[in-house]
């Protein structure tokens, strides 16, 4: 296995690999930025063994994780009991070839199907600066497409990415720094919220332990999503390069921002308020935009029990779809359960 230090820099120029907050923000445009194929930086391989959801038991707990293509909870479906021989490489980059979905695993792993094994052939690679390439690789795969067959190793190996580089090889101080100084500031701002909130070193009241002791005596029924929200209907794909910019808030299948990626100026069609949406595998969580099969569920229901339905269908579709089958023909057959 190689050392970072043998590769060269193709070729330097300004840029950052995300949206960063100030002061950071500044050390990363004044950073020296370099190219590099992909298929330099890693070893792309396939799973030593496809294990399919549907022929396995997935456990909620276990010792080896079971990575599949989905976007939430690290890639991790749960966990599965096979043969140790089947194991997977920890310290690598789990890439869904359909989703270009990418998840550092730090211990050994099932997998899936068309999952691809990322192993990098510098031996500074490691959880400390495993997201800093994660996030450079996801805006290098932004512009493809879900559900393509596109991820061909060729492709995956071809990508370009860009890293920093000092004196013509990859800074790796500079990542380090970079991402202890950016966990830090998170910290910093959460610790500021609680306080805010009067949530820091909170303790629990007399009642909430109470609620929290009787949940499991809760009485649970199972409801049909069509009788709660109505017919579902759909909105129509919006590629990136055809959308204007505008103030209509774009919803498209990301996680972030409750799936708003844009704001258009376009002549669409405009879905109503207090709406739930769910992308086309039965998942709000995907990392991925550009995903043409939206759909949009009526809600009449007051907005207090908006995040409990939004985890409960999100539960329930996790569970029993899988990337690249869509979920729309069965939505009106989908249960969740309430209290």
């Amino acid at each position: 296995m190689g050392s970072v230090q043998s590769f060269e820099t193709p070729k330097s120029r300004g840029g950052r690999p995300g949206k960063i907050d100030a002061p950071l923000n500044k050390k990363l445009s004044e950073v020296k930025w370099g190219e590099y194929r992909l298929g330099d930086l890693f070893e792309v391989n396939s799973y030593t063994k496809r294990f399919d959801a549907n022929k396995v038991i997935v456990l909620e707990d276990g010792k080896y994780p079971y990575v599949v293509r989905m976007s939430n909870n690290n890639g991790q479906k749960g966990y599965i009991d096979e043969d140790e021989i089947y194991l997977n490489e920890g310290n690598t980059i789990s890439f869904g070839q359909d989703t270009a979905t990418m998840f550092y695993q730090e211990r050994p792993y099932f997998t899936g199907d068309k999952i691809k094994i990322l192993k990098a052939k510098f031996r500074e690679f490691d959880k400390s600066n495993a997201q800093f390439f994660l996030t450079t690789m996801a805006k290098s795969f932004e512009s493809f497409s879900w559900g393509r067959s596109s991820f061909s190793v060729d492709i995956i190996e071809k990508q370009i990415i860009s890293l920093p580089v000092k004196g013509g090889t990859i800074d790796f101080d500079f990542i380090s720094s970079f991402i202890a100084e950016l966990e830090a500031e998170r910290i910093k701002e959460l610790e500021a919220h609680l306080t805010v909130t009067g949530l820091k070193d909170y303790i629990l009241t007399e009642e909430e332990h109470s609620v929290l002791d009787s949940y499991e005596d809760w009485e649970w029924n199972t409801f049909n999503l069509e009788d709660l929200f109505g017919k579902s209907t759909r909105g129509k794909r919006l590629k990136s390069a055809d959308r204007i910019p505008g103030e209509l808030p774009f919803v498209t299948a990301g996680e972030a921002d409750e799936g708003i990626s844009d704001f258009i100026g376009n002549d669409v069609a405009i879905f109503s308020e207090n709406t739930t949406t769910i992308d086309m595998f039965g998942s709000r969580n995907i990392g991925i935009t550009n995903m043409a099969e939206m759909i949009m569920l009526q809600s009449y229901i007051q907005k207090l029990y908006t995040n409990w339905l939004r985890f409960s269908s999100h539960r329930q579709s996790t569970n029993r779809h899988t990337a690249g089958n869509s979920i729309i023909p069965r939505i009106s057959m989908q249960k969740m359960q309430m209290r």
